[in-house]
């Protein structure tokens, strides 16, 4: 089972078929994406199952309904335990952006991270999970997958928000505020934070 965020209402691609109560379901194989995506956007429908009955081929079905967007991230302790949150759109979120050609995504998720706070010395602890969410760009929807990393550093310089990507403010919050922040945040990082 995988969950693809519209906004803050999921996409369940999903080999069970269930009554439906405050969702809808969709054959995966037959489904207009497009139509999909409005009815999550206008309508008080809490989620949208997509089905099919092969668990390996959900996720590679779904891939190819839109272009795909291939980004990198980090959830950043320091030495105190905090983690580092970026404010953009109005919304907590963790530092993360595009891949570059030739880039492996554990490079493009430490150059995102450094690029959108100016931390440094960051090490990749582990993997963390892949989130999916469709957005839209000039007009058309995209997929973005992001493939996330828990990173520890001992920076202790000033924080820098990249301000061209829309970053206002970069902060380290400890549990108690990184909570805070997540009433405030997307689907997606309340899931990895």
């Amino acid at each position: 089972m995988y969950t693809i965020y519209v906004g803050d209402k999921p996409i369940i691609l999903t080999t069970e078929v269930k009554k439906e109560t405050d969702f809808k379901s969709f054959l995966l194989k037959s489904v207009n994406i497009g139509k999909v995506i409005k009815t999550l956007s206008n309508t008080d429908l809490k989620a949208v199952h997509l089905i099919h009955d092969n668990p390996d081929k959900l996720l590679k079905h779904f891939l190819k309904l839109l272009p795909n967007v291939i980004a990198g991230g980090g959830k950043v302790y320091n030495a105190r335990n905090e983690v580092l949150f970026i404010y953009r759109n109005s919304k907590w979120d963790l530092p993360k952006g595009k891949v570059e050609q030739r880039e492996s995504i554990k490079e493009t998720a430490i150059r995102e991270v450094e690029e959108e706070t100016g931390v440094k010395g960051l090490k990749i602890t582990k993997s963390l999970s892949t989130t999916y969410h469709i957005f839209k760009r000039n007009g058309k929807h995209k997929i973005k997958i992001t493939y996330w990393f828990e990173m520890k550093t001992n920076f202790e310089g000033k924080l820098h928000p990249q301000e061209k990507e829309g970053i206002t403010e970069v902060k380290w919050l400890d549990n108690k505020a990184s909570q805070k922040a997540l009433e405030n945040s997307y689907a997606n990082i309340k899931i990895l934070v």
